[in-house]
């Protein structure tokens, strides 16, 4: 299929569902996506545009979502992967569908101290968006659908990383979202590549024993299809087998093989009402003989996602357990498609989405200020993504809690007072101690005092759900400053030791601010604060110091060797000049009588190979090179009497790198398709773009600061050249001080 007749069939889908969609804006929408992708390729092989119609399809077909998310599903990667901007996609469709296209991009520009900081960052980017306007994540779900569908043209590594990340995210987003279909084929698609053995040995047997298990299905339907029209209840009944993930997590828990798996087939039955779902209810119990504990109530106590259905387990005459799922149309509807069934093309217009019904990611989002990258995920991972337990209070209000709860998560979800007034718990009329796991249908009752000294230290480890514990860190970042103060200190000292780190070196002048920026504190206090709260261990601030230190260790090194070569200069300079020897380059740069030595370049003046350059012994970093005409290298400077030893002169190389990051400012009289002029420019000299910020001034003119690498001065001169011969550019400079 081509990629217009994909784009024709996208329309048609469209056409299906929504026919009165602003197909004008979805058609320039595609055309904008189309050119900006343009030259741009998958791994497999094809158009780049192929991705971006493929994720369209998904929340046309699949989500059934307004005309905007169609448009910002085919835009999704343009901020990321093309030189257009957030302003770009602002101005040609709208600030709406920019704010989804920024929402869904990932934070591709910036460096994070660990991996685990950045998927920290980029989901808690992804939640803010996601809490403004759900429909982001609904895009970016189906962004990760597509790029697992079409996973086996990554690497092996590629395809391990992305397949846990969507297991460990993606999908349980799409169940706390309720769109449980793609939340299945995310999950078994992840299995494939976690464990294509495990994957592949249940697909087989599946298959296998595909005919027995169809005439069981299909026996088990009929029986129940003929005793609801002899009821005359409308209705439609039918079955399936549990997908592979599913099979898979019951064999690994349970330690079974696939004939020992409890409940392998599920039936599901649609009715009008929901009366006539408990009148179902007693119809499948009267026909199967139902197996005791295994009835849930979702119609009477709904999932925070909005899922509600009457589930049953059930004995067939062969002896073989299944599940039998009642619900109503829209409460099909509602668990099948999740937050999407409520989407704006039902609501009535546009702005009449459903954020309200997900105040919960605002929270999620509230519970984790303070907390470093391992905990907010951590948390993260509980709170959004395990199931969910359901107790009462004693009036009869229900409370839902993750998996695992405690009498603390009760308390502190009732309100903060009585979580820090708590001194006992009762659960269904009986003491139990704080660490007792509460069940499904549990009465709890919380008893407080007003002299109750607070929540224990202990507490943090007791409490599963994160507002507990970001509730008790808030407890004791303000009541017990003084004494956090004194316990984290012991606690950091003690954990330094342990590593054989003199304090010394942690508060020496030169250090501690590094330090400190490393951990992201402003001081010592506020570390030993955090550690005595919770906020933060002792273990991972003297890991991160200790890397630091090393870092520091190593730059003194490397500066006093310079320096004692720059003395030994000065002192041999009258004696008669030593043979020539052959010098090593060190990232291109030959440092005049020195070896090895630490060199980076200056991000006020980004030298290309070609350009007059300079050397600057810096403090702790080696030496930093500048072009000669930088004002930070002028020779005012390098004659300064307080700054004259530490110029050193460097040259090019032979073996420089294949390429330097430099940047370029582009000053231009502003006109409609001027980005596009310039990224011509750029492709046609296959000039490789870190990345481009643009702004317009108030007298119509545009300033664009391009970021890019350049193998040499002369290809940088050509590069020039020809964005000067773009109409409206006045001036193309390089930067410098």
């Amino acid at each position: 299929m081509t990629v217009h007749e994909q784009y024709e069939l996208l329309e048609k889908t469209i056409r299906g569902y929504n026919p009165s969609a602003d197909f004008a804006q979805i058609r320039a929408a595609f055309a904008f996506a189309e050119k900006a992708h343009d030259g741009q390729t998958r791994k497999s092989g094809e158009p780049y545009i192929i991705h971006p119609l493929a994720v369209a399809q998904i929340v046309a077909e699949e989500l059934k979502l307004d005309s905007e998310s169609i448009e910002a599903a085919l835009l999704h990667d343009v901020i990321e992967d093309t030189p257009a901007s957030h302003a770009d996609i602002s101005k040609l469709f709208s600030p709406t569908i920019a704010s989804l296209v920024e929402g869904v991009s990932k934070l591709t520009r910036i460096q994070y101290a660990t991996k685990e900081d950045e998927q920290m960052e980029n989901l808690r980017k992804m939640l803010i968006a996601m809490s403004k306007d759900i429909r982001v994540i609904l895009i970016k779900v189906a962004d990760r659908l597509h790029n697992m569908r079409t996973m086996e043209y990554q690497s092996p590594a590629k395809q391990k990383q992305k397949s846990l990340e969507t297991m460990e995210i993606y999908a349980p987003i799409s169940h706390r979202l309720g769109m449980q279909r793609i939340k299945w084929e995310l999950e078994d698609l992840s299995l494939k590549y976690l464990d294509p053995i495990g994957y592949q040995e249940i697909v087989s047997n599946l298959d296998s024993k595909r005919q027995e298990y169809d005439f069981f299905m299909r026996r088990t339907q009929e029986q129940i299809d003929e005793r609801l029209d002899q009821l005359d209840i409308p209705h439609i009944v039918y079955g399936r087998i549990k997908h592979p993930y599913s099979i898979y997590r019951k064999m690994f828990n349970q330690n079974k093989s696939l004939d020992e798996i409890f409940d392998l087939f599920a039936f599901r039955v649609i009715v009008d009402t929901v009366g006539d779902c408990y009148n179902v209810l007693g119809v499948i119990h009267d026909i199967f003989k139902p197996i005791l504990g295994r009835f849930k109530d979702y119609i009477g106590t709904p999932k925070p996602n909005g899922y509600q259905s009457l589930h049953t387990t059930v004995m067939g005459g062969d002896g073989i357990p299944f599940e039998v799922q009642i619900r109503t149309r829209e409460m099909h509807e509602i668990a099948e498609y999740g937050v999407a069934a409520h989407w704006k093309y039902k609501q009535g217009g546009q702005g009449s989405g459903s954020e309200g019904r997900y105040e919960w990611v605002r929270r999620l989002l509230e519970n984790q200020e303070g907390a470093d990258a391992e905990d907010f995920i951590h948390s993260l991972k509980v709170d959004m993504f395990s199931d969910e337990v359901f107790v009462f209070t004693p009036n009869g209000d229900v409370q839902n809690l993750p998996a695992g709860a405690t009498p603390i998560d009760f308390a502190y979800a009732i309100h903060s007072a009585v979580g820090n007034r708590m001194v006992g718990a009762k659960v269904n009329g009986r003491i139990v101690p704080f660490e007792h796991v509460l069940k499904n249908g549990d009465i709890v009752e919380i008893m407080t005092s007003k002299n109750a000294k607070g929540p224990g230290r202990d507490w943090m480890k007791i409490a599963r759900s994160s507002e507990a514990r970001s509730k008790i860190r808030q407890w004791f970042k303000k009541e017990k400053r003084d004494e956090n103060i004194v316990n984290g200190r012991s606690a950091f000292e003690a954990e330094l030791k342990h590593c054989g780190i003199p304090m010394k070196d942690v508060t020496a002048p030169e250090n501690l601010p590094g330090l400190l920026k490393k951990i992201s504190y402003g001081t010592l206090d506020e570390l030993y604060a955090a550690i005595g709260y919770g906020g933060f261990t002792a273990q991972k601030a003297v890991s991160r110091m200790q890397s630091e230190l090393q870092r520091i260790a190593k730059q003194h090194q490397v500066e006093k060797q310079v320096l004692e070569a720059v003395e030994a200069k000065i002192e041999e300079a009258p004696k008669a000049p030593p043979a020539p020897k052959a010098v090593k380059s060190e990232q291109g740069i030959i440092v005049e009588g020195l070896d090895n030595c630490l060199v980076k370049f200056s991000k006020c003046c980004t030298p290309v190979p070609g350009d007059e350059i300079v050397g600057f012994i810096t403090r702790g970093y080696g030496v930093s090179v500048h072009r000669a005409d930088c004002p930070n290298a002028s020779l005012e400077r390098r004659t300064a009497p307080d700054q004259a030893d530490r110029w050193i002169k460097v040259s090019w190389g032979s073996d420089t790198n294949e390429s330097y990051p430099t940047t370029l400012e582009v000053v231009c009289k502003d006109r409609q398709g001027l980005l596009l002029d310039i990224s011509a420019a750029l492709s046609t000299t296959n000039t490789f773009v870190l990345g481009i910020n643009s702004r317009s001034t108030e007298d119509d003119f545009a300033i664009f600061r391009l970021e890019v690498r350049m193998r040499d001065s002369q290809q940088l001169s050509t590069l020039m050249n020809r964005l000067h011969q773009i109409s409206g550019v006045l001036k193309v400079v390089r930067p410098a001080g």
